[in-house]
């Protein structure tokens, strides 16, 4: 086998097909975020951010900036290894504290990402409780799904959010077969929320346990903001909250809360906790300090949700196609691979407005997106420009006819 011809010739079939990532090289301003530096084919260009994780901004706030300073003062760049060869840092122990204080669990465990925390979780349960069958959303998120593939557990896909199909496949099974029902709250590609009594009713119906991603939720719903379960009065019936602070907290990281002997069964089994250097000090004293101030200032969401309708209408009005959305994302459709990543790539370069194109396998193939996440730092200017420059990028490349096809 010629190796190098090999993966040339996949990475050829990428482009062509208009599924290639490219990564924009970008540097934000801490103090005027959404303003960054793109640095492009040599040259500097002031631009707008309209694609962050970071849904409050978080990640440049002065107080989340200087917990972390201090932390790293205190403690030192990195944990030192894994938590069960360098020990537990004193930071990790508190912000665990915090996070399960924070959802109403009695404990919690930290780990690097919220992808890991999925993987980990899922892969442990699935592979160590016999018998264990696995129910997943279609929709799900891919490190849920690498975690249900990995388990060997046995499963099954029910349809996105329709509890009477996951009643139907939960009922071809006797109520004394362990039975876990894995689902998200805000689904971060279509922005849509679960109708999570209603699955949570199956579940128990079933005597099935049950496993939430409140991923791209925590820190944004609840009057404390721990995420939809909160907001909904039903997180004490979910069994494991996983959640991340990557997005809306600012730092990184992911975590579960539940039970403290279901969290101590994954820390005690789970390789991908076991076995992985443990976060930063710094990185965790961020994310305390960040938590902390979320709970107490809900005016921030409740700015953020504003911001969020007031885009969509005002794309509304402009006949931007803009999906269908409960939540604070803003997807807009444009239906083409291709098409898509010309959108993107004019509007850094010519308005300088920054959004990644969200292409398969991210999402299906025909449903190729541009996906929008305005913060509480998104001025009534930020939004003029961006409606001016949508409409003018939509129409040079045609995009509205095909995106009302697809």
């Amino acid at each position: 086998m010629n190796y190098d011809d090999y993966f040339r010739s996949r990475l050829d079939g990428l482009r062509s097909s208009g599924n290639y990532r490219i990564f924009a090289d970008l540097e934000r301003y801490v103090d005027a975020f959404p303003k960054a530096r793109s640095h492009r084919n040599g040259a500097v260009q002031d631009i707008t951010i309209w694609c962050s994780n970071d849904y409050l901004a978080m990640g440049v706030s002065p107080m989340v900036r200087e917990a972390m300073k201090d932390a790293i003062d205190r403690c030192g760049g990195g944990a030192g290894g894994t938590r069960n060869i360098s020990g537990t840092n004193h930071y990790h122990v508190l912000l665990e504290q915090e996070l399960a204080d924070w959802h109403n669990k009695e404990a919690a465990l930290l780990f690097t990402s919220g992808y890991i925390a999925n993987m980990t979780t899922l892969m442990t349960l699935g592979s160590q409780i016999p018998g264990m069958v696995l129910f997943s959303d279609s929709d799900n998120h891919n490190s849920m799904i690498e975690g249900i593939r990995h388990s060997r557990a046995p499963k099954h896909i029910w349809k996105h959010n329709d509890y009477d199909d996951l009643h139907r496949q939960l009922s071809q099974h006797d109520r004394t077969t362990p039975k876990l029902v894995i689902f998200e709250s805000v689904y971060s590609m279509d922005g849509d929320i679960a109708p999570l009594e209603k699955i949570i009713d199956v579940a128990e119906h079933h005597n099935a346990m049950t496993f939430l991603d409140e991923v791209h939720a925590v820190g944004m719903y609840g009057e404390q903001g721990s995420g939809v379960a909160e907001r909904d009065g039903v997180r004490d019936r979910v069994d494991i909250i996983q959640a991340t602070m990557g997005k809306a907290v600012g730092t990184i990281g992911g975590y579960i809360t539940a039970k403290s002997h279901i969290v101590d069964f994954v820390r005690s089994f789970g390789a991908g906790f076991i076995f992985t250097t443990s976060l930063p000090p710094a990185v965790a004293a961020g994310a305390l300090a960040s938590i902390r101030w979320l709970r107490t200032h809900n005016t921030i969401r409740e700015c953020h949700q504003e911001r969020a309708r007031t885009l969509k209408q005002r794309l509304q009005s402009l006949g931007i196609p803009v999906m269908a959305s409960e939540s604070h994302i803003v997807p807009v459709m444009v239906g083409d691979p291709a098409l898509c990543k010309q959108a993107s790539d004019e509007l850094l370069e010519k308005h300088g407005i920054y959004v990644q194109p969200i292409n398969y396998p991210t999402v299906p193939k025909g449903t190729e997106r541009l996906r929008f996440t305005p913060t509480p730092r998104h001025t009534d200017e930020h939004i003029d420009h961006l409606c001016h420059a949508l409409v003018q990028v939509w129409e040079r490349l045609g995009i509205k006819a095909k995106a009302a096809a697809a």
